[in-house]
């Protein structure tokens, strides 16, 4: 048994070892914390730059309608903003920025060799829904014609689009519209184009637009479709009235950044067709923007970007030369062409240029 003092000193040892031992600990926190702190990930300047648009976009009155707004450099989302209440995870209606989306598919049934080529006539696919007495200039649209809006076929879209939907088979009210040009000849942006494209999708892939879309790019990582609207035949609306969220447009964006290519290297729209759909081969009437098949074209901050546009300012830009991909949602319920929404939108893509040029 120790001593009185012998006890003294065996307590102190013990103290100063449970002194020795909360110092050790405090310590080694205080170099994890540092660890952490050194690891950390600091956002650069010119996401920080980015950062700032997207934020002074918001209190902008012109942009009052903004929904969300992603921006990806190079494959990496580097800024990502949701206003008033939203979230660039939320489903908006991306209207006809969907011809986009239809196009790919088009491009998707040809290499698969569902589809012959551009070149292909859409008569003998579509014969049981052409009207009794057909205008033999039927028989020289074809598919690539649908694609860049250069049917000949009086316009869907506008104050005809209403009536058109209001009737019992769309198809069939598409290929009866009366030809105002010759097949090949001015652009006439019409849904009822799309929408014979998505009833050929439906008729060649044995399955339905939206099933076909989610097997050709469910790989594609943060790409889905929600709702989507369907004609009286149950035929899914080729190029309008289809949910997807401000990700899932950038997914799709960046797909056709890459060549058509995942982030994974699979290649799902072939990069020959990533480059004839970039190709002008004619320009719209209201802006002069170039369009090839289901994308627009134009010069914005000096640089050539590609843009799936839908009503109301659903925006997918991207600009190869940078590695830039942004996508925009808005409200849908206004127009944004002749109210200068969409070039207050542009202007935002333009700063963001900018902020990477600089």
């Amino acid at each position: 048994m120790p001593t009185l003092g012998q006890g003294r000193v065996l307590r102190f040892g013990m103290l100063r070892f449970a002194l020795s031992l909360l110092l050790a600990v405090f310590a080694l926190s205080i170099i994890a914390s540092g660890l952490r702190t050194a690891g950390a990930a600091e956002p650069s300047p010119q996401e920080t730059d980015f950062s700032a648009i997207l934020q002074s976009a918001g209190s902008d009155e012109n942009l009052a309608r903004l929904r969300a707004i992603v921006v990806a450099r190079n494959g990496s989302i580097v800024a990502e903003r949701g206003y008033r209440g939203h979230a660039a995870a939320d489903s908006a209606n991306i209207k006809s920025a969907s011809k986009s989306i239809i196009s790919a598919l088009v491009g998707i049934a040809i290499d698969k060799g569902l589809l012959e080529g551009v070149d292909q006539p859409i008569a003998p696919i579509l014969h049981a829904e052409l009207p009794d007495d057909p205008d033999p200039r039927l028989e020289r649209v074809t598919i690539g014609h649908l694609l860049s809006m250069q049917a000949g076929l009086e316009r869907t879209s506008g104050g005809n689009y209403g009536r058109w939907v209001a009737s019992r088979n769309w198809v069939r009210a598409a290929l009866a519209m009366p030809f105002v040009d010759e097949p090949g000849g001015a652009m006439l942006y019409s849904t009822g184009s799309t929408h014979l494209l998505s009833a050929i999708l439906t008729k060649v892939g044995g399955k339905s637009t939206l099933a076909l879309a989610r097997d050709w790019l469910g790989p594609l990582e943060d790409f889905r479709i929600g709702a989507w609207d369907r004609d009286p035949q149950g035929i899914y609306l080729g190029g309008n009235q289809m949910a997807m969220s401000a990700r899932s447009l950038l997914a799709f964006g960046e797909l056709y950044r890459r060549g058509g290519r995942t982030p994974d290297g699979t290649q799902l729209v072939s990069e020959e067709w990533v480059r004839q759909s970039w190709q002008v081969r004619t320009n719209s009437r209201f802006s002069n923007d170039g369009y090839g098949y289901g994308w627009f074209e134009r010069m914005i901050g000096g640089k050539t970007v590609h843009f799936a546009w839908g009503f109301g300012g659903q925006m997918l830009y991207i600009v190869p030369e940078l590695g830039l991909t942004v996508a925009m949602t808005s409200d849908e319920s206004g127009p944004s062409a002749r109210n200068g929404y969409r070039d207050d939108l542009h202007g935002v893509l333009a700063k963001i240029i900018g902020t990477v040029e600089s």
